[in-house]
């Protein structure tokens, strides 16, 4: 969400959880196909295709759905016809959101998501009312019991990454969205063992949730988001104090 691992790990948590459904890997399978449809399916020139294959190995999606994803892109399989669609709005307190959905029905997403928002009292806005106040980057998580701090910032920065930090047990490395393959493959050539890593997108901002029941509202209205079967992703510039968000967070 706000680009902090403490709110990033109960987000994995809850991914692990939904991989073992399968939910995880259709929403990735979409992704990729929609990458390969725009930019082809070869991945050496294809960054956003080549991300998504990182971010799908790291949720241990099996190759031949990886495979099969790309060649529904390409059109050597049939699919549907999916489309982005992106919707930006705001919940209680001013916390910005941005919902991106693939689709092959824009009125069915809008409906559902549109109730999302009313039920948990958010309002949708304008696009570029809420996306010009965030970047994209790549995102980067490392455990932090397994390499010293300075040999990370020397392997990460060198590589070209933005910056590198700690949070509880877990360093965080940010790159720009066109160095983040080759940071990637820079730690991982170093002996590094990555965690979680995406491309994702970072507030300039971000909103201080001190109030506890603040948080479970705002929690619980990302989740509903993201259990949608249209939506992809869901950033927020909403940043919880840790014990609030582990309280709430059950």
């Amino acid at each position: 969400m706000a680009g902090h691992s403490k709110w990033a790990n109960i987000k994995h948590r809850k991914a692990a959880s939904d991989a073992a459904k399968g939910k995880v890997f259709s929403k990735i399978a979409k992704e990729i196909t929609v990458a390969a449809r725009l930019g082809g399916g070869d991945p050496a020139g294809n960054i956003t295709l080549r991300s998504l294959i990182t971010k799908a190995r790291g949720v241990n999606m099996p190759s031949d759905n990886i495979d099969r994803a790309i060649k529904k892109g390409t059109g050597e399989i049939a699919g549907d016809a999916m489309e982005e669609v992106v919707y930006e709005g705001f919940a209680v307190g001013g916390v910005s959101l941005i919902v991106s959905c693939l689709t092959d029905n824009r009125n069915r997403t809008a409906a559902d998501v549109r109730h999302v928002f009313n039920k948990y009292g958010g309002n949708l806005g304008q696009q570029g009312s809420v996306s010009r106040n965030y970047s994209r980057k790549g995102q980067i998580f490392i455990d932090a019991s397994t390499i010293e701090e300075d040999k990370l910032l020397e392997i990460a920065l060198e590589a070209g990454a933005e910056d590198v930090t700690r949070d509880g047990d877990e360093f965080e490395v940010l790159t720009n969205f066109g160095d983040f393959h080759q940071v990637v493959e820079a730690l991982n050539k170093a002996g590094v063992k990555v965690g979680e890593n995406e491309i994702t997108m970072i507030p300039s901002l971000e909103v201080q949730i001190t109030d506890k029941d603040q948080a479970a509202q705002l929690l619980k209205f990302v989740s509903a988001l993201e259990d949608l079967d249209d939506v992809q992703n869901v950033y927020s510039n909403f940043d919880i104090e840790e014990s609030i968000l582990e309280a709430v967070s059950g």
